[in-house]
């Protein structure tokens, strides 16, 4: 069992901002992002450690217990007055380090996940995000480094299409921006709250119990798994307008949604009720880091395991981990994806613990690739492209015509007479503007379209 400690220095009474939300750089790192003091650097861990307090840990707690859009009813579950919980949820939301949001039922929406590790061809590293945005059924990009060198990326891909979205990734491969690619098909994700019986408030430690764990994991599994029963419902555009508000802030005010809609409040709840109690929303998501980002790695892995029985057990002792962010399952086989989020120095106690349960038996492999957060796109699911008497809209021949522009362009600036700066010309006109705001510009110019890029959305 061990803990670790975070470098603490005396916190200076004034200081200069607030915790960095790291955005999508033009070319390069800005140089206030290149050339950081070592006292900024340390300052920084120290005021994200600061927030981590046992106040702040007992209403986030709370929150995913009981729910959290009621804050009323959080203050009297935790016996703290409602002022200092809102004054508490609202400043952890402000420097960033707390968000809330919903995980749809995407197949109650006619939508499959796919995850897609995209592996790019030397020197056209910016074309493969603008090739992966074009369907513009994406959900996250982000830049990975390790077994595949290139992208990662998440699609909500409407379930009868994803032939059609295999062949568009075929096609990148084949227009030279990409050398493979690999794709998973998912399951709805579960992402949990970190477990903070880890965590000591006092002496601001988390314990990595991995003894523990390895022993929990090799455990033998239940024979059975609990079945939820299929819910049904039916939907249309403006309930899928209400989700992906709630993707973007789960606490978003009905009143909000009223006047996004151009309804009335009573007609909005009705809406938000039926879409809660059909099940269209799988699962409410309080997302607040366990551990400082200048200090921690972002993973993807896709954990391989032996038996059915043994995915099940797996995915249930893994849910109670402080380093798990979000699990997945994968169709068509005894695998899961698993996003983890950890101090630099535990990796390789990950890797010895991913190392016995293979030797056991447990596993039969594992994959995994490093991603940078300083590279997240995120943007909703594509809701305007539906309609409700035609269903989801999907093309491959359109998509296949935009995926010729960006590579001719490419190619004609980046000759060799053009040299470097014809080259970052052409990456400049290959990117798109952002939204205004703290928004990340999706597959229309609408900014509604569109969720935080900055480091938070780890899930």
């Amino acid at each position: 069992m061990e803990a670790t400690k975070v470098p603490q220095l005396p916190i200076r009474s004034l200081c200069k901002q607030n915790l960095e939300r790291f955005r999508p750089p033009p070319i390069f790192f800005r140089s206030y992002l290149s050339q950081i003091a070592p006292e900024d650097y340390l300052e920084r861990i120290n005021r994200f450690v600061s927030f981590l307090d046992p106040g702040n840990v007992k209403i986030v707690t709370a929150m995913r217990k009981y729910g959290l859009r009621n804050l009323q009813l959080i203050a009297n579950k935790t016996n703290i007055p409602r002022p200092t919980v809102h004054a508490r949820v609202s400043k952890l939301e402000k420097e960033g380090l707390l968000r809330t949001w919903i995980h749809p039922n995407y197949a109650k929406l006619g939508l499959v996940r796919a995850m897609v590790l995209l592996t790019t061809k030397p020197g056209r590293e910016l074309l493969a995000p603008e090739a992966l945005r074009i369907p513009g059924y994406w959900l996250r990009l982000i830049r990975c480094m390790g077994e595949c060198n290139g992208y990662y990326s998440t699609h909500a891909i409407p379930f009868e299409k994803r032939w059609d979205f295999e062949q568009y990734l075929e096609k990148i491969v084949a227009s030279g921006i990409a050398t493979e690619y690999r794709v998973f098909w998912l399951r709805e994700a579960r992402s949990p709250l970190p477990d903070f019986s880890y965590y000591d408030a006092k002496k601001k430690t988390w314990t990595f119990d991995w003894p523990r764990w390895l022993e929990e994991l090799a455990a033998k599994p239940p024979l059975t798994e609990r079945k939820d029963a299929p819910l049904t419902g039916t939907f249309d555009k403006k309930d899928l307008i209400i989700l992906k508000e709630l993707i973007k802030d789960g606490r978003t005010k009905l009143s909000q949604l009223a006047r996004l809609l151009d309804m009335t409040v009573p007609a909005v709840k009705y809406r938000f009720d039926n879409l809660a109690r059909t099940g269209f929303i799988h699962e409410y998501v309080i997302d607040m880091l366990p551990f400082a980002p200048e200090i921690s790695d972002l993973y993807e892995m896709i954990l391989d395991f032996k038996t059915r029985e043994g995915l099940y057990h797996g995915e249930r002792v893994l849910a109670t981990l402080p380093i798990v962010r979000t699990l997945s399952r994968v169709e068509g086989s005894n695998s899961i994806a698993v996003r983890m989020y950890l101090p630099r120095t535990q990796m390789n106690n990950l890797l010895t613990l991913l190392s016995a349960l293979s030797r056991s038996g447990i596993l039969t492999g594992f994959t995994y690739v490093l991603l940078d957060p300083m590279t997240i796109r995120t943007q909703t699911f594509a809701y305007k492209f539906y309609e409700d008497d035609t269903g989801w809209r999907y093309d491959n021949m359109e998509y296949f015509e935009e995926l010729r522009k960006p590579c001719r362009g490419l190619t004609q600036a980046c000759g060799e007479r053009q040299g470097i700066r014809g080259c970052r010309n052409a990456i400049l006109t290959c990117r798109r503007k952002p939204c205004s705001g703290r928004f990340e510009l999706g597959s229309s110019s609408d900014p509604a379209a569109c969720t935080r890029s900055d480091l938070s959305p780890l899930l």
